[in-house]
């Protein structure tokens, strides 16, 4: 264990096992773990690659990579084809509109039947809810509801090009939290412009509210948009905030999410991660499997989204305990 990192003072209450999520969301494996089917669980957007917000520090390039609802065919369709192939779940995504949701209303009616007759897993990315959207959300039945969290009004508004505020963020999982569904916030570390600005405040409202699991991601500049040619914010700020996270709600579920830097970098988080306590972390660094072993931890493998951390191991889906 580095002694730079340390842990959270209830790190020895902390469950003895810690997970690892291999999502179909790109292509991956490690000499320590090859997942079996990587179709497993897809994203689904249900714009295509358009956004109306075109994010700096994205620029609708995310949405390249997924399975596009298109023209003439409808969520049920998609999952049905996906179900064909392989697949037990999806994230249904998407890009924003300019208020800051993603137009999933059409969509949610779809997703009873996909859970019923399909038996597939629906985790959505909402964005900002408005409350209509909330309470389809909860009629549909949703599995998961998943949303950034930011906590700087200068980087809601420079950043993400929105005309909101933190006040905002927080109101929308207020709305989630009175839905009882599952919601799993997520934070973008650096995500002005590789600085941290506003990832404590963002904390402070997650900690205010009913939440299932929090995730943490970091920037990790993307080729073509305006931030690619920015580093990403430094290690020692990085897990910094990954500490703050734990020692303000010590209780509360954290994973280390799928996008961070890649080479040491990632190496050093995804340590810095298990000396913390975090409960999993998405395509974990080579070696990281075997650090959290020689650490008294029991590795468990799934082949879903790290936001699925309510499935369980005694979930139908295919999960592999290390031991």
């Amino acid at each position: 264990m580095d002694p730079a990192v340390g842990t959270v003072d209830d790190a020895a209450s902390e469950p003895r096992t810690i997970e690892f999520y291999a999502p179909g969301l790109k292509h991956w494996s490690t000499k320590e773990w090859r997942p079996t089917n990587p179709r497993r669980f897809l994203p689904v957007s249900v714009t295509g690659s358009a956004c109306a917000l075109n994010c700096d520090h994205c620029g609708s390039k995310v949405l390249d990579g997924m399975v596009s609802v298109g023209l003439g065919s409808n969520l049920f369709d998609v999952a049905r084809r996906l179900k064909a192939a392989g697949s037990q779940g999806i994230l249904v995504s998407g890009g924003s509109t300019k208020r800051g949701f993603v137009p999933l209303a059409r969509h949610l009616p779809w997703v009873p039947r996909i859970r019923d007759e399909l038996d597939m897993r629906v985790v959505v990315h909402t964005g900002v809810v408005t409350p209509p959207l909330a309470a389809q959300l909860a009629d549909a039945g949703v599995d998961a509801v998943m949303l950034d969290i930011i906590g700087a009004d200068a980087t809601i508004r420079e950043v993400y090009h929105l005309d909101l505020s933190v006040d905002d963020f927080d109101r929308a999982l207020g709305l989630l939290d009175d839905t009882g569904l599952r919601v799993i916030p997520h934070v973008v570390i650096g995500l002005h412009y590789g600085r941290i600005l506003g990832e404590y405040r963002a904390l402070e409202l997650i900690a205010r509210h009913r939440v299932d699991t929090l995730i943490l991601v970091v920037l990790t500049p993307l080729v073509g948009t305006p931030m690619g040619h920015l580093p990403p914010p430094s290690l020692e700020a990085t897990v910094e905030v990954f500490r703050a996270a734990r020692t303000l709600v010590p209780s509360l579920r954290t994973n280390l999410g799928c996008a961070r830097p890649m080479g040491t970098t990632k190496v050093a988080l995804d340590r810095a991660a298990v000396d913390l306590g975090f409960a999993g972390i998405a395509y974990p660094a080579e070696g990281t499997i075997a650090y959290a072993r020689e650490q008294g931890l029991t590795p468990v493998l799934h082949e879903w989204c790290c936001s699925m951390s309510w499935a369980g191991v005694d979930d139908d889906l295919t999960t592999v305990r290390v031991s």
